[in-house]
């Protein structure tokens, strides 16, 4: 994900907006952390958490469609400090999952 330009990709990135947590967690969905755009390879998700490079990570993502959350697990591949108590992260997926991604690409912002 980082360095690509998008006219390098194999897969499109588009935006799409969810509330997430990490799977595990007691806290609530979007209380502190975001998706923020997608692609078959990754995302970008915004955290009050931070995190390193190379962790390890399992988001519950949140869809509008009334189904179970969508389970993504990767690795942290970039991070930039957005201010004090807010982080973007690219997370790369460890396998390409077509069907989950389209459940997330129908509900895109086009």
């Amino acid at each position: 994900m980082q360095g690509l330009k998008s006219e390098n990709r194999l897969f499109e990135r588009f935006s799409a907006r969810f509330p997430v947590k990490f799977q595990h967690s007691r806290t609530d969905f979007g209380s502190d952390v975001f998706l923020r755009d997608a692609s078959a390879r990754g995302i970008k998700i915004t955290s009050k958490e931070k995190m390193f490079l190379n962790d390890s990570v399992s988001l519950a993502v949140k869809l509008p469609d009334g189904s179970d959350p969508l389970i993504l697990n990767g690795r942290v591949v970039w991070i930039r400090n957005k201010s004090p108590n807010l982080w973007e992260a690219g997370v790369e997926f460890h396998k390409i999952n077509l069907m989950e991604i389209q459940r997330i690409f129908r509900f895109a912002d086009f």
